[in-house]
This record gives structure tokens, C-alpha cells and sequence, in this order.
């Protein structure tokens, strides 16, 4: 889909009809993800994908995560038992599709994402993100940021991705968070999950984040403080134990449950959120599905709890 087409959707929610031209009787077969086919207008989350993965230190393929995602959907239902609710009765949800990424520069990239979620964001509504690598979360932080001054990051996570630079590099997955601190300042990130990190990145953390090392304990009373400010939640997949979730570029043994994330996002998701991403699905490292098939049922989830 390219981006000429992604922008008339965002503005004509009638677009893929105008699309197939007025003398062509049959429109083209716009792909979204489960139930999130409702008109731009009437929405009020706007989902897209950010298939980047430029930085990736390890194994890359992240960039396939967004399609991925989107295609096996299809393969889970509507309805949510966790929730009782149906994701064609209970969202209004528009799927605008893949941004077309510039791949030979990563500024260019950041900032197609932030023009991306800026643009969403003018229209009031909540921009939903699927990555690739982490780093995609740096972009759409700064449009949130600057509509947002009081914001606040829920990060789920692995990785503490606090490193000031990777390899001479300060725009990388593994330096997200510590580029989104110098956006919103000290005690504004919550950090869970985390088991990996330089030791410089956990000193980092003691003083100017709050890391909850290996589960999501404290997150109630976190989210307690955060009732009724604007929170940006960002959640990297490699979070669950890589026995259940393969599929992702940097696994790191020790992680959480699928049950216990499910919670967690639960808890979250009753917060101000104005904005949120998932990323670091890397499916190639998965034949069997299974992490695909996972991630679609966060996102389906999330965005149901939302």
C-alpha cells in the first residue's frame, strides 16, 4: 500500500472506494487488522504499523511484524472471553495500514512516524503502533510529547534500553528509553519487567526512572499515581519468557506469563492513554506461529481493555 493512498485514508475514511476509480466496479482488497475496519471519522484509535528495524543490535526481521500481525489476525476471534467484549461491537478502531519507511536513514524515519501519530493526534484521536524494533516508540513519543507536556511512559520490557549510545550510535533500539527520559524528564517512565541492562543503565535507572526488575509488581499502585494524567504505554514483546514467545530479535529467559501481561495490560489500559505502541515482533525466528498468534491477541486485548 503506498503512501499517497495511507494519506487520502487518513483524511476520506471513503478512500479505498475512491481508490478503485469511479468506472471500476470492484474495490481493492485493503487488508486491517480483526475488526478494526470501522471509518476514520468515526473512530477513535487509529492503528498503523512501523515496520523498522535498521537499529536491531542482534537479529533483525522486526520489520515484518506489522504484516504479520495483521494477516494471522484472522486467525483468532472478535470476542475476547478475558473481557467479554467483541472487537467488532465494543472499539471503533481504524486500521490505516504500513507506513512506507525510509530504511537508509533512521532521522527520516522518526520523523515519518512523528508526522504519522502527529496527524493523528490533530484529528483527537489515539494513535496505536505496531513496530518493528523499539525504536520506532522515539518517534511517535515526540508527537505525543509536544501535544502532551505532562506525559508519562509505562514501559514493558526485557531490556532497559538506557544505554546513552550503542556502538557510537544514540538513535537504537537499545537507547529508546533513554532518548524518551530526555523528552519527558525525571520519574516520568515506569519501567517492568526488565532483567537485562548494562550495569551503567540500572544506576542510570535509580535515579532518574522507576524499574521494577522482573514482574509487574508495584504496577497497581503506579497506576493509582497515574489516574488522569496522559500516559504513553509501550510495550516491547520480548517482556514474556522467550519459552512462549520466540519470535522476537533479542530473547532474554526469565520473562512473564502470557496471563500475567494480559493483567498487567489490563491495569494499564484503564489509565489516560493517548497513545501506545507493541513492537519487537520478529517472526522468522517463530515457524511454528505461535508468538505471531500471541501478539495478536495482545493487540486484540489491548484494545479491547482501551
Amino acid at each position: 500500500m503506498n503512501q499517497e493512498f495511507l494519506q487520502q485514508n487518513l483524511k476520506n475514511p471513503g478512500a479505498a472506494a475512491a481508490f478503485a476509480g469511479k468506472n471500476e466496479p470492484i474495490a481493492p482488497n485493503v487488508q486491517t487488522f480483526l475488526g478494526c475496519d470501522k471509518p476514520f471519522e468515526k473512530a477513535d484509535t487509529v492503528l498503523f504499523g512501523a515496520p523498522f528495524d535498521s537499529t536491531t543490535s542482534y537479529r533483525p526481521g522486526t520489520r515484518f511484524g506489522p504484516r504479520a500481525i495483521r494477516g494471522e489476525s484472522f486467525g483468532i476471534e472478535t470476542y475476547s472471553p478475558y473481557q467479554d467484549r467483541d472487537l467488532e461491537e465494543d472499539t471503533a478502531v481504524f486500521d490505516a495500514g504500513d507506513l512506507e519507511l525510509c530504511f537508509g536513514d533512521t532521522n527520516i524515519a522518526l520523523r515519518q512516524i512523528e508526522e504519522r501519530v502527529g496527524q493523528i493526534l490533530q484529528h483527537q484521536k489515539r494513535p496505536f503502533m505496531l513496530g518493528g524494533e523499539h525504536l520506532v516508540t522515539l518517534g511517535a513519543l515526540r508527537a505525543v510529547a509536544k501535544r502532551y507536556p505532562d506525559l508519562h511512559i509505562i514501559h514493558f520490557d526485557a531490556h532497559t534500553d538506557l544505554r546513552e549510545d550503542y556502538l557510537g550510535a544514540t538513535l537504537s533500539h537499545a537507547t529508546v528509553i533513554r532518548r524518551a527520559w530526555e523528552l519527558v524528564g525525571d520519574q516520568k517512565i515506569f519501567q517492568f519487567g526488565i532483567r537485562s541492562g548494562e550495569k551503567a543503565e540500572f544506576l542510570f535507572a535509580k535515579e532518574h526512572t522507576v524499574l521494577q526488575p522482573f514482574d509487574f509488581a508495584g504496577l497497581e499502585s503506579v497506576c493509582e499515581q497515574l489516574k488522569g494524567k496522559p500516559v504513553y504505554f509501550t510495550l516491547d514483546l520480548d517482556v514474556l519468557d522467550p519459552s512462549m514467545f520466540p519470535g522476537t530479535g533479542t530473547p532474554e529467559a526469565g520473562g512473564v506469563s502470557f496471563m500475567a501481561l494480559l493483567q498487567a495490560v489490563k491495569e494499564v489500559c484503564k489509565l489516560h492513554i493517548v497513545g501506545l505502541d507493541v513492537n519487537e515482533l520478529c517472526p522468522i525466528y517463530d515457524p511454528s506461529g505461535a508468538s505471531v498468534a500471541l501478539a495478536c491477541k495482545i493487540v486484540r486485548e489491548i484494545l479491547l481493555a482501551l
